[in-house]
């Protein structure tokens, strides 16, 4: 774990504290990362489920969880309320039965837990599906004003003597094959994000061209994507379309695109489609020596975050700090 990055939005956290939603509250993963938490005093996880079972749960895996929050929708005394509200999100695409049916479960329920403002931000996907953690949020939470999708984002760390390699990856995990408006929103919020974890970003928007060496219709797409986000960003360190080596390597930028200001220094990348990016970023993280961190949701009014179903403890923990950070 990357202890110097995580320490810093610790820091964050105890000058302004938050609660998360955890929407599996049973799952001895959630309960481990809960219990370490709460050995602290600026992140109050909300665990979803029955009290009983959620006690039971912790007691049965010597996990302490006192002071968490423990929500059952069963018996959550402003249900009718949430009811009202879910129905009006909705603009009737659901009847007041259909959205009483969908709060039983813990993810619609867990996203309006975050909508009513009875908690920051949430967590799920332990055991829910990514489509089952992100379509509540599309629906519910919304993206944000001049937002029209949601995207992701990969922190990689790798630690070094003196100091870590901390990157930016996106979109390696939502949208499958971005159109170049698309992918102006995604270069946005993923170098903000990379804000967030201390990177000031230096961004190449990657191709298997360098300016213009190769032609296609992904060449033609992350250049004109590029020259989009230069004309709404002039103040970016970006460049493309780029090749890897030509981001990250100075000997090859002198090569290929000696007067980019980003070539050869890049540290955060955009790829042309899910692909690549998810191809990239498992590179990075099992032959580069990263550990990888997300992905982060990037886009919506409130940070909502997916995990792995066969994530562990430590990724959960980790996982929770990043998100309570984005709130």
């Amino acid at each position: 774990m990357a202890i110097h990055m995580f320490q810093q939005l610790i820091d964050s956290l105890k000058k302004s504290p938050k609660k998360i939603v955890f929407t599996e509250g049973t799952d001895p993963r959630i309960l481990e990362a809960s219990a370490r938490l709460l050995a602290g005093t600026w992140l109050t996880p909300i665990l979803i489920g029955n009290e009983d079972e959620v006690k039971a749960a912790a007691e049965e895996a010597c996990f302490n969880i006192r002071g968490a929050v423990i929500i059952d929708p069963v018996n959550y005394p402003d249900m009718e309320n949430m009811v009202q509200a879910m129905v009006e999100l909705r603009r009737g695409k659901m009847t007041p039965d259909e959205c009483r049916a969908a709060l039983k479960h813990g993810n619609y329920f867990g996203t309006m837990l975050v909508k009513m403002g009875v908690a920051d931000c949430l967590l799920g996907g332990a055991t829910y599906s990514t489509a089952d953690t992100v379509r509540p949020a599309l629906q519910l939470i919304k993206t944000k004003p001049g937002n029209k999708i949601v995207s992701s984002c990969f922190i990689l760390v790798r630690e070094g003597v003196g100091a870590n390699t901390v990157l930016a990856m996106g979109d390696c995990a939502i949208n499958i094959d971005p159109t170049e408006d698309d992918l102006v929103e995604i270069t946005t919020e993923v170098a903000h994000c990379a804000r967030l974890f201390g990177i000031e970003p230096k961004v190449a928007m990657l191709s298997y061209s360098t300016k213009g060496s190769g032609h296609g219709e992904t060449v033609d797409k992350m250049r004109h994507a590029y020259e989009k986000v230069m004309a709404t960003h002039p103040d970016f360190d970006v460049d493309g379309e780029l090749q890897f080596d030509a981001a990250v390597s100075p000997k090859v930028a002198e090569t290929k695109c000696k007067d980019s200001k980003v070539a050869g220094q890049a540290n955060t990348f955009i790829f042309p489609n899910i692909n690549a990016g998810n191809i990239g970023y498992k590179i990075a993280q099992r032959l580069g020596g990263f550990d990888a961190y997300g992905p982060v949701l990037l886009g919506l009014n409130a940070p909502i975050n997916d995990l792995s179903r066969g994530c562990n403890a430590q990724e959960v923990y980790s996982m929770a700090i990043i998100t309570a950070a984005l709130a």
